[in-house]
């Protein structure tokens, strides 16, 4: 793991030190979150500053190298090419980065420019050493201008403050052509209102194929002269519509003057991003937004009251669960409005809307996670998705700023209602719910034709044909379980029938699953360790991953291998395995035990599969060394990609004792938790709180359960339970057997 700066932990334990509670008597818990966590490694994660859920992600941007620069920024970089409002946590694929602003002095070339040619573009070098991030706050000193920059955020606006050298040639660079590695410009335009407040727009194609933000900036200090250019050099006028557009704002400073920018957006119009302004940041107090920031976080921290003497597990897990909530973010106008997956303006339709739904990795925990402490957010979500259906005809599966992106396999979406539907969440239409899941699981796209005419998809049909069955499958029970309790009696028998399609791929004689052709045939060649990245029967993985994606019927998993034993034998085995994945392995399979992968996400629930085998205490073993090898408090405290909080969620869940295997419904798996006691905020006010008596890393096995006071037997416990609150003891000591 790559060492914190010894100047960073001094920062970190100074602020450890300045503030115990926060407002109202309540602990201070932004001081154990480090936004560096992530940024190392394969962690992908965003830098910068921004409130719980907020669509405004305001932090720097590094000039782009390659795949670990997806969000814009990486630890190891020390280049930045201005400060964008729009950044991607933990993705593995690069986009946003839209409106960018750049302090400078002194003649500049409008390109972001090659790292070591100053000559090239406008970017500067920064050294870590003067970097300050904390929740809410970003603080960096640009050295080729000897400008300090802090940052601070609202949910639509980004507050920025500029401490200038002398100088008779300031400036405020507004970049509308450099975006991420996969964005391309495709329309900006600037205008200059008055002599403090430009506005304009960013329209880009990328990931988000047809993404548009909207802007108006308004500066503390009228300005001097402002001027629009294209990389071809000034144009004339105050006002600019181009593929590749720039602006500067012109000042003459005085020594540590200080000049500050407010940067508000909308997905709807420059009109919008001024009401949006108005609403959260009408005035010019940086401090009180710094400390309006932080307290926002707080109270979303609160949610969960952990107990533990380990400094560093506090760290790790309120940095984990603040990156939970970076995203979905907030999609709409302080007015309700937003721009809808079908292109068009939408009026405020009584929920909030969302977007940055990373659903093939947040199915399986991070929202498992937010319909507990988060419930107020629950229905707002599943009414984004419903409208996203009726706009596109199908539930989401990768949305981005009002774009389908349909990124990774399956109908991940589909788990995410069913979820909530079967957990009691009502603030939604239903039988609306029902039919936007029917229709996506009953679409051709995506192999779904194949799916329907055979029963499963033929490798010789549809590429990556196994993962994308075995996910469909997944959804297909989900959807079954809701069909069950709605009393939908031939549509329960139709998704559950599908939702055993992973039974045609598993090879008895091998163990594993394998692609299967439209004739019935295993593919011939077959190495269940090779992961290649694409036109593979496996996605992001290899057989041994894949064979255990049956979160939904583990027990007919155990008895495809022939009972408890066998499947037990098998299991233990992928932790142990050794093998190499292949020249063409995705670099998303990281955090290797044996070909146990934790860095992506179709690994997550294996650990959880051993209660169900009765075997719950080697699922202990296994949460521990996960929890203390894969995660740390350092930058590269993350074993692979974020994933928009999926990693994170593991790790919060895990942390304090659970975990949801089955994708819809009311299971969490009790597995070691790490923390003496958790007290989680739940529904309508109430606490749940788990204890774990006389834990410690030797005794890491529940040896006895008490629900209120009461023996408890189940290697579960029910969401309904959860969300009703009460205590959890769990009785933790050094041997496995059972204590009662």
């Amino acid at each position: 793991m790559m060492k914190k700066s010894i100047f960073f932990a001094a920062l970190i334990g100074a602020g450890m030190a300045t503030a115990a509670s926060c407002g109202g008597g309540q602990p201070d818990l932004t001081r154990y979150v480090d936004p560096r966590i992530g940024t190392g490694g394969h962690g992908h994660v965003f830098m910068g500053a921004n409130v719980p859920f907020g669509f405004v992600q305001l932090g720097p941007s590094n000039i782009p190298q390659s795949w670990d620069w997806c969000s814009g920024y990486h630890v190891s970089d020390s280049t930045i090419i201005g400060f964008s409002h729009l950044h991607l946590s933990g993705t593995g694929i690069g986009d946003l980065g839209d409106v960018n602003l750049m302090p400078a002095t002194g003649n500049v070339t409008l390109s972001r420019g090659k790292a070591g040619d100053y000559a090239s573009g406008f970017f500067s070098l920064f050294d870590h050493a003067t970097e300050t991030a904390r929740a809410g706050y970003y603080a960096v000193h640009l050295n080729r201008y000897n400008v300090g920059v802090e940052l601070t955020a609202t949910k639509r606006v980004g507050f920025h403050k500029y401490t200038f050298p002398a100088s008779g040639d300031s400036k405020v660079i507004i970049d509308l052509e450099n975006g991420q590695a996969w964005d391309r410009p495709a329309e900006g335009y600037l205008v200059q209102e008055s002599d403090t407040v430009v506005s304009g727009y960013r329209y880009s194609t990328g990931w988000a194929r047809d993404q548009r933000v909207f802007f108006t900036a308004v500066f503390s200090k009228p300005l001097k002269r402002f001027a629009v250019y294209t990389p071809e050099g000034e144009q004339a006028g105050r006002e600019l519509k181009a593929q590749r557009v720039y602006g500067q704002a012109f000042f003459d400073t005085k020594e540590k003057e200080e000049i500050y920018v407010k940067v508000a957006l909308s997905p709807v119009s420059i009109e919008n991003a001024k009401r949006n302004m108005q609403a959260e940041l009408a005035g010019w107090d940086f401090e009180q937004a710094v400390r309006s920031a932080d307290e926002a976080w707080n109270r979303e921290l609160q949610k969960i009251a952990i107990t533990t003497s380990d400094e560093r597990v506090k760290r790790t897990f309120y940095t984990a669960l603040y990156h939970t909530m970076i995203a979905p973010s907030e999609f709409c106008d302080v007015n309700g409005e937003y721009r809808g997956a079908d292109g068009n303006v939408h009026a405020g339709e009584g929920f909030v809307s969302y977007t940055t739904f990373s659903l093939w990795d947040t199915y399986r925990a991070a929202h498992p996670l937010m319909s507990i402490i988060h419930p107020e957010k629950v229905n707002d979500v599943i009414n984004a998705m419903l409208a996203i259906y009726r706009q596109q005809g199908k539930l989401p599966v990768w949305h981005l700023m009002g774009c389908e992106t349909d990124c990774m396999v399956g109908n991940p979406a589909i788990p995410v209602v069913a979820d909530a539907l079967l957990k009691g969440y009502d603030g939604f239409d239903r039988e609306l719910a029902y039919e936007a899941m029917k229709t996506s699981a009953m679409l051709d796209e995506r192999g779904l034709k194949y799916l329907k005419e055979y029963g499963y998809i033929p490798y010789d049909k549809e590429g990556e044909g196994l993962s994308k069955c075995m996910e469909y499958a997944i959804a297909d029970w989900s959807l079954a379980q809701v069909a069950q309790r709605l009393g939908k009696t031939e549509d329960y028998n139709y998704f559950l029938k599908r939702s055993k399609a992973y039974e045609y791929y598993f090879d008895k004689k091998s163990g594993f699953v394998r692609g299967l052709s439209s004739g019935g045939e295993f593919r011939a060649a077959f190495n269940p360790f090779e992961a290649v990245h694409r036109d593979n029967d496996y996605t992001e993985g290899n057989a041994w991953q894949y064979t255990w994606l049956v979160p939904h019927d583990v027990d007919g998993l155990i008895g495809l291998f022939g009972g408890k034993e066998r499947f037990i034998e098998k299991l233990d085995s992928l932790f142990t395995v050794k093998g190499e994945l292949g020249e063409h392995a995705s670099p998303d399979i990281t955090g290797l035990i044996g070909q146990y992968a934790h860095g992506n996400e179709p690994s997550h629930h294996i650990i959880y599969l051993y209660p169900y085998a009765g075997q719950p205490h080697k699922t202990a073993d296994k949460v521990r060394e996960v929890l203390s090898t894969m995660y740390s408090d350092a930058p590269d405290g993350l074993s692979g990609n974020e994933d928009v909080g999926q990693m994170s969620a593991w790790y919060i869940l895990s942390a304090i004792g659970l975990y949801q295997v089955e994708p819809a419904g009311e299971k969490y798996i009790l597995g070691s938790p790490i923390v003496d006691k958790a007290v989680i905020r739940v529904k309508d006010g109430k606490t749940f709180t788990v204890v774990a008596t006389g834990n410690s890393d030797k005794n890491r096995y529940i040896r006895r359960k008490l629900l209120n006071g009461v023996p408890y037997d189940n290697y579960y416990i029910r969401f309904e339970d959860i969300e009703r609150g009460g205590t959890l003891e769990l009785v933790m000591g050094e041997s496995s057997e059972s204590g009662e």
